[in-house]
């Protein structure tokens, strides 16, 4: 099954057709929904190990790539989409990688076709600063993991990740936590090292964006289960409460910076790094509440970020900028726009019946069982979420009527089918089964 992934994307890799890319990713989001579907099974060989985990990941970066691809049509530059399906398709790799030192190496290779995506397709000058950004904090935090790797890997005699699951790592010292886990959640980020991320965004296109928010960002929390699983890291208590009390205050202070953002495609960069400092507590905690929402979490927000990144756009568009105080009056210009961002701004905070709420409110008892105080730290996050969730579609949507407004065009028909798209993978929720069979086939 996975030799028909590969080879739907082989086909939209040589193809300089739009037309017949998008069917081609189509094809392969198909394909990859039935390999989720197998959600009682994982496989293990020398090369590829799968699991419910790494097939949800698969889905979402598929998925993903077709919607970047129908939400830009009028970018039909050949190498724009090739560049695009070459970074699913190295995604794909990383997540059903089963080899340590292979996932390491598409795991640094998925930057190459961002990082040319950024420079090649953003908006602004400052695009070359932000692509150096990347690569200096991504590159220089993962280098001591390839030396922890190799060491791992020599001293057992394998580079099989279910092989050394199973060996004991006799050379443990506790400062390697730090060294471990460091490449993966500079690519979360985690707060203090998250400079990187808003300068990306702003400056990457609108797929480099939707991508960028959707799924390489998960790949730092998928990273921590593999490295945790490779050098045994569960035991290690005191610098994993030192790395989840970063994260949750990290958190709380990335929703106090968005709440100062008058750049909306800024506001949403900084609500990832809020958003990804749960993802991290849970998968450091390894423990099985904090496994379910650090999962549900990535799920949910890698939809509905990357939906608002195509909102921010498409106003863009209609508008030519993206302050908030240019912005107002989009209820009356654009109605189904506006329900757009009521929406999904909604999802964002986490209100009652979407994934992000259920992604929070299982990291509660995770965190509970650590440290009482960052329960309420957690509650106080979760109330500026919302702040900002309803300061971003107040300022969009309410006031004046806008002078700026009244001359655009109104919502097109691949803007409506691309929003909806994200709006129906949400609805995983309904699904909830899948996130439990995944804890218990994971842990």
């Amino acid at each position: 099954m996975f030799a028909l992934l590969f080879l739907v994307f082989s086909c939209a890799f040589i193809s300089y057709c739009w037309v017949s890319s998008v069917l081609s990713l189509l094809i392969a989001s198909l394909v990859s929904l039935f390999l989720l579907n197998q959600v009682f099974s994982g496989s293990y060989n020398l090369l590829f190990s799968t699991s419910t985990l790494s097939l949800l990941m698969v889905l979402l970066s598929v998925l993903l790539c077709f919607l970047s691809v129908i939400s830009t049509p009028s970018v039909k530059s050949p190498m724009y989409i090739t560049w695009i399906v070459l970074l699913g398709f190295i995604l794909v790799l990383t997540f059903t990688m089963g080899n340590v030192l292979l996932f390491y190496i598409f795991f640094e290779i998925a930057l190459i076709p961002t990082l040319l995506l950024i420079i090649g397709w953003g908006y602004q000058p400052e695009r070359l600063q932000a692509g150096t950004y990347m690569m200096l904090y991504t590159v220089t935090a993962s280098l001591p993991l390839l030396v922890m790797i190799l060491w791992r890997c020599i001293s057992s005699g394998t580079y099989s990740l279910f092989i050394l699951n199973n060996v004991n790592f006799s050379f443990f010292y506790p400062v390697m936590v730090m060294v471990v886990f460091g490449a993966f959640l500079v690519k979360l980020p985690m707060y203090t090292v998250h400079l990187w991320l808003p300068k990306a965004h702003v400056e990457a296109p609108l797929a480099g964006s939707m991508i960028l928010a959707g799924i390489l960002l998960k790949l730092g929390g998928f990273g921590i289960t593999r490295m945790a699983l490779c050098f045994s890291l569960s035991a290690c208590t005191s610098w994993s409460f030192f790395l989840v009390s970063l994260s949750i205050w990290g958190a709380l202070l990335a929703t106090l910076m968005c709440i100062r953002q008058t750049d909306m495609k800024a506001l949403v960069a900084y609500s990832s790094v809020g958003h990804m400092g749960i993802v991290a507590a849970g998968y450091i905690l390894d423990r099985c509440w904090g496994y379910l929402s650090a999962t549900v979490t990535m799920v949910a927000h890698g939809m509905s970020s990357s939906a608002l990144f195509c909102l921010t756009y498409f106003t863009y568009e209609k508008i030519h900028s993206r302050s908030l105080a240019y912005s107002s009056g989009m209820l009356v210009a654009f109605p189904a726009l506006a329900l757009l961002w009521f929406l999904f701004t909604i999802i964002n905070m986490a209100a009652p019946g979407t994934l992000n709420l259920l992604g929070e409110l299982f990291i509660v008892p995770c965190l509970y069982s650590v440290s009482s105080p960052l329960v309420v730290i957690m509650g106080f996050m979760v109330f500026l979420s919302a702040v900002y969730n309803m300061y971003l579609y107040t300022s969009i949507c309410h006031g004046q009527f806008s002078s700026s407004v009244s001359s655009s065009s109104p919502l097109r028909n691949f803007e409506k089918v691309s929003l909806v798209a994200h709006l129906l993978v949400l609805m995983f929720i309904f699904k909830g089964c899948l996130f439990l069979f995944l804890v218990s086939l994971e842990l």
